[in-house]
This record gives C-alpha cells, structure tokens and sequence, in this order.
C-alpha cells in the first residue's frame, strides 16, 4: 500500500498567459486577493500592511481633502489603469471630478489623475521608489508624492515631484518632514510630523 501524496493547502494559483496578463484578467479573475495590481502584464499580491501605511493614508487623505477644490477628488486605493498591461493602485489619488460616474467605479484612467501617492512598505521598496514613478510619469501623471517613514523615531519624509514635460521624467521639488506644504496640484498645508501621525 503506498501512502497517497499530501500537500500543505489546497490553493490554485493563477497561471498567467504567455504573454501576460491585461487589464481585463484584472478585473475579470475570479477571486483575487484585495488590492492587486497589475504591473508589467504580472500580478502582484499586496502583503499586510504596517500601521504606518494605514495611519500615513489617514493623514494624508484629511490634509488634501480639507483643501481639495471642488474640480478634483482624493480617492484611496483605487485602480489607476495606465496603459493594457499596467493597473497600479496608488495609495492616494487626486482625480478629476468628472472621472466620478457614479459609486461603482472600480478604476480611474491615468489622463484623469493628477496626483498620485505612494506610501513606502518593506515589500514594495523597489516597485514604489523606481518602477511605479517611472510609470505614472510616461502615462503622464503630473505629479508624484513618495512617503517614507525615516530614522528611529519612526518619522515620515514625503518627496513632492512634479512631472518635466521636456523629458517625461520626476524632478524633484521638495522634501518635507514636519510640514508639508506645496502650491500644486492644488494649495497643501499638512501636518505630517510625527506627533501628527502618532495622534490619530
């Protein structure tokens, strides 16, 4: 009698095409963990966040919000669809008004933001500080903000940059470590330092 071969789960992982998956197996896969995104026709699989990320969101969507003219709107974690085989979801987006149809919306167009947020996470170094920015600059997204939290006393830096229409690149235009405060895409005055953080 040979014993039968036991495995630890159960899961079927998706096998992706030869070419890569789209937008649409995006939105199609049945049963895809939350906040997938889809970067270079591959799926990537978001990993627990830290209470950094969360709160660091918190912070920043009552900042824009409370300052936001009525011709735009700050959206969380929602699908930015960049091009057939690239669907990031920035963690903070500000997009035009009119991009809104409705409560249904599950994604915006990249023509339709003008902002988009990144908040650093251990897993996602590499992809939120060169391929993600990369990105939204060729989609032509105008402006990019990339947070970290620096040093021991766990204390938040955000880089504002802001998109050279010469070269298609970020260049960058300010560091900002208790106060971040900047003219565009909108007037900003936020509190980011981490007393701020560590009060929500």
């Amino acid at each position: 009698m040979t014993a039968e071969p036991t495995t630890a789960h159960n899961s079927r992982w998706p096998v992706p095409p030869q070419d890569g998956y789209t937008v649409d197996d995006l939105f199609t896969l049945p049963d895809l963990p939350p906040h997938t995104e889809l970067i270079d026709g591959s799926l990537v699989f978001v990993s627990p966040q830290r209470d950094f990320h969360s709160t660091m969101i918190d912070l920043l969507m009552t900042g824009l919000r409370s300052t936001a003219p009525p011709e735009v709107r700050v959206r969380r974690e929602m699908t930015v669809v960049l091009d057939r085989r690239n669907a990031p979801e920035p963690d903070v987006s500000v997009v035009r008004t009119e991009a809104i149809t409705g409560l249904d919306v599950t994604r915006y167009q990249a023509a339709d933001v003008l902002l988009a947020v990144e908040v650093v996470s251990p897993d996602s170094e590499a992809r939120d500080r060169e391929a993600k920015p990369h990105k939204y600059a060729t989609a032509g997204i105008p402006h990019f903000w990339l947070v970290e939290m620096t040093g021991t006393d766990q204390h938040p830096v955000v880089r504002v940059y802001e998109l050279d229409p010469v070269t298609k690149a970020y260049a960058l235009t300010g560091i900002h470590h208790d106060r971040l405060k900047t003219g565009v895409p909108f007037p900003v005055d936020v509190d980011i330092s981490a007393e701020a953080l560590a009060a929500l």
